[in-house]
Order: C-alpha cells, then sequence, then structure tokens
C-alpha cells in the first residue's frame, strides 16, 4: 500500500514515540502517605478505645503530613468496626484500634476473622481492669461484694463491655474458682456503661480505672477490686486478683492494626510514626493518667507475638482455667 511520505515519516514517528514509552520506567507514585488514613474506632465516643484513637489521632498527623479522621463504627464488641477494617482496601489508607474485648472474641465459637487477617502497627496501651462500684455502694470491700454473690447467686448485676469479651471470660473465672455468680448487663456505649452504676442499673462495673478517672478523682466511684499480680499505684487498699487466688488478669490492651496483606513498606511507615507518638510528652502522660503502664508501647515487630500470646490466655480464661 502506498503511503504519502510525509504520512510515512509521522507513522514513523509515532512507533518510534511508542516504544520509547515501552522501554521508560513506570511513573512514580505518589509518596506514601498522599491521603488521609481513615482510623476506625469499634466502640462509640467517650470510652478509652475512642480517647486513644483521638490523642493518636493528634500527635500523629504531623509526623506523617495528613490527616487521621476518627471514624466510630460500634457493634458486637467491636467486630462492626473490624468487618468495616477487612473490607477496605489493604493500601494502608484505613486502620483500626483493636482491643483486648474485641481479640478475645476469636477465642470464642465461630469467630467473623482470623488473627491472621490482621497486622499490629503498635500496642499503644496496657492497663488493669478492676471492679468498680459506686460510692454509696453497700459493697464496701471486695470482701462484700464476694459474700453477697456467694449467698445470692445471680443476683448481683455486673457493666461489661459485652459477651465474649474479657469482661465476659473474667467473670465467667471468678464463677468456677471462687462461686462469685453475677449477672453480666452489656453496654455497647461506654458512657452508658460508665455510669451504669451511679444510676443504680448494675451493681458493679468491669471497667479499666483509667477510663474512669474523672469518676474516680471526683470520688463518685472506687474500686474493690484490681485484677492482676500486684496492687495499683493510687488505690493501695484494694487487693490485686492474685492476693486473692484468682489467676486471671487479661489485662486490656488497645492496638492499631491493618490488614495483614498491607504492603510492608506502608506498615513500616506507620509504626514508625507511632513509635514518635509514644515518645512524645503528651502521650505519656496520657499513660500516667490513665493508670496504665509506663512501658505499654510495642512496635510492630513484637506487636504480633503479644496478640498471640494474648489470644492464648484468653482461651484458656474461655473454659474457666
Amino acid at each position: 500500500m502506498f503511503r504519502h511520505p510525509r504520512t510515512a515519516i509521522a507513522w514513523g514517528g509515532a512507533l518510534l514515540a511508542a516504544a520509547a514509552l515501552a522501554g521508560a520506567p513506570a511513573v512514580a507514585q505518589d509518596k506514601y502517605p498522599s491521603r488521609p488514613i481513615e482510623l476506625i474506632v469499634p466502640f462509640g465516643p467517650g470510652g478509652g478505645a475512642d480517647q486513644l484513637a483521638r490523642l493518636t489521632a493528634k500527635l500523629v498527623e504531623p509526623v506523617i503530613g495528613q490527616g487521621v479522621p476518627v471514624i466510630n463504627v460500634p457493634g458486637a464488641t467491636g467486630a462492626t468496626g473490624m468487618a468495616k477494617l477487612i473490607a477496605a482496601p489493604a493500601d494502608g489508607y484505613s486502620a483500626a484500634i483493636y482491643i483486648a474485648d474485641t481479640h478475645a472474641l476469636l477465642a470464642g465459637p465461630d469467630p467473623r476473622w482470623k488473627v491472621e487477617d490482621l497486622k499490629p502497627l503498635a500496642v499503644m496501651i496496657q492497663q488493669p481492669s478492676a471492679i468498680l462500684v459506686a460510692k454509696d455502694s453497700p459493697y464496701k470491700t471486695w470482701a462484700d461484694f464476694e459474700k453477697a454473690a456467694k449467698d445470692n447467686p445471680g443476683k448481683l448485676k455486673v457493666a461489661t463491655v459485652g459477651f465474649g469479651s474479657v469482661d465476659d471470660f473474667t467473670l465467667k473465672h471468678l464463677e468456677v474458682k471462687g462461686g462469685v455468680k453475677v449477672v453480666q448487663v452489656p453496654f455497647s456505649k461506654p458512657n452508658e456503661r460508665y455510669v451504669s452504676i451511679l444510676g443504680g442499673h448494675a451493681d458493679a462495673l468491669y471497667e479499666q480505672p483509667g477510663d474512669v478517672a474523672q469518676f474516680l478523682k471526683s470520688g463518685e466511684m472506687r474500686p474493690i477490686l484490681i485484677f492482676g499480680d500486684k496492687r495499683l499505684d493510687g488505690f493501695k487498699d484494694v487487693p490485686a486478683s492474685a492476693e486473692l487466688g484468682y489467676t486471671v488478669s487479661l489485662p486490656q490492651f488497645r492496638s492499631i492494626v491493618v490488614r495483614s496483606d498491607t504492603p510492608a513498606a506502608e506498615i513500616k511507615t506507620l509504626s514508625d510514626a507511632l513509635t514518635k507518638v509514644a515518645e512524645n510528652p503528651e502521650y505519656k502522660k496520657f499513660l500516667e493518667d490513665s493508670y496504665a503502664d509506663p512501658d505499654s508501647f510495642m512496635p510492630a515487630d513484637k506487636s504480633a507475638g503479644f496478640l498471640a500470646r494474648q489470644l492464648d490466655d484468653m482461651k484458656k480464661a474461655a473454659t474457666g482455667s
């Protein structure tokens, strides 16, 4: 087929240009992160997970140079929020607060996800849990509460975050090991759970002292039992569960996770950024005010093993052992 010389030259130029483009390196992608990172809180506003998320978002934003909007997705002891995370793309632009109560769901029957589906960026906080009562409660000490529960099995009500949680497992342990049988009253909204003992809707509250610090400081509520091996600074007159023969402790931890198939580079970027957050004086003050372990923080390379060990403990507790 005959082509005009100019047409042939143009055609040849186009082929050369195409060949050059084919041999050129791919255009570099925008540096990560190039847009805001959504931080899912699988619980309602005002609770410990929400407090952690909002402080972390505030402190990490100048480190990564992007906004971190906090999205509350409460329900099913955190399972609803985790479903949102797992359904999101594994691109490093969605993360979630992942706490012990939600992790405990994996120790129950038919969990909706596996621990292998998640990659922890960091463990941000570890706190002891406690049984707390209102200031005017007739149960002045743990001995009072324990006796009443044994004398009237199933009469006393304890407010918790939900069934299948660390709260649930701990109460089962108290029943199996000590005959302390209570009725569990779940509250999905943190603020409703906190004030349940103040309004007489529950006799006691299973919670982390740090999450209700304002009520403790005002004298509206007080702990009667701390779960763990040692007494808590500031409440030296309150016994630790180990002293009384209750070997369960299951400390509350709160971590930040992404999907496990998120690129390694993005995981490292976020974990490094959270390490800087943990070094911030404002964050250290937050741990102190929360009655938390000052050495709570663990980066990504240590967090996975920690979660695995916690799950083993939870499976034991789920059977009452």
